[in-house]
């Protein structure tokens, strides 16, 4: 059994879900030497994924006010600055009991058992997990650009991508936790 804060998802399951995703040292590699490329660029990437969010009324709506259907500024914010924190953990791909344990907090706060508690606003109850899901790709698609910036060779790129593609279903999977059925992860 697990702890409040604990993911319900062990290390070894992690372990199996690597392998699913033909994740492995390689990617972690190629993940890590993406950190080095994206760090200074993690405001142009959020500028792009907020402008697509933004550009989809049905994406915006987990982060509008659940009455007036206005945006909340303070919570797309708030939302950025750990989405940025995202960025780069997933590029530092540490992956220990403690980042397990945050990706289950992430997965969380999309669902409605925590969604809107952390930053104490009225907006959508919850994330439809068909839009999480599917923001894989605009997220590794548009993120391929940032990741030639730095003149890398590219092979390099594309390990750097492809690594990002499987990182972001792994953390997706991970995040989905909450929206499956007792016994049906």
């Amino acid at each position: 059994m697990t702890s409040p804060g604990s993911s319900p998802i062990t290390l070894e399951d992690f372990e199996r879900m690597k392998r699913s995703v033909l994740f492995g040292d390689d990617d972690v590699a190629a993940l890590r030497a993406s950190e080095r490329v994206l760090a200074d660029q993690t405001d142009a990437i959020l500028d792009v994924w907020y402008g697509f969010v933004g550009s989809q009324p049905h994406l915006l709506a987990s982060f509008s006010d659940a009455t007036t259907g206005a945006p909340l500024p303070g919570y797309l914010a708030a939302v950025r600055k750990r989405f940025g924190q995202w960025i780069l953990d997933t590029a530092r791909a540490q992956y220990d009991q403690a980042w397990l344990d945050y990706q289950h907090e992430i997965g969380l706060r999309h669902h409605r058992i925590e969604k809107n508690r952390t930053d104490g606003v009225s907006a959508a109850p919850i994330v439809p997990f068909r839009d999480l899901f599917l923001l894989v790709f605009p997220v590794t698609h548009t993120l391929r650009p940032f990741l030639a910036k730095k003149g890398d060779a590219p092979d390099q790129v594309e390990r750097m991508h492809q690594a990002w593609v499987k990182s972001c279903l792994l953390q997706v999977t991970l995040w989905s936790h909450p929206y499956v059925h007792a016994g049906d992860y």
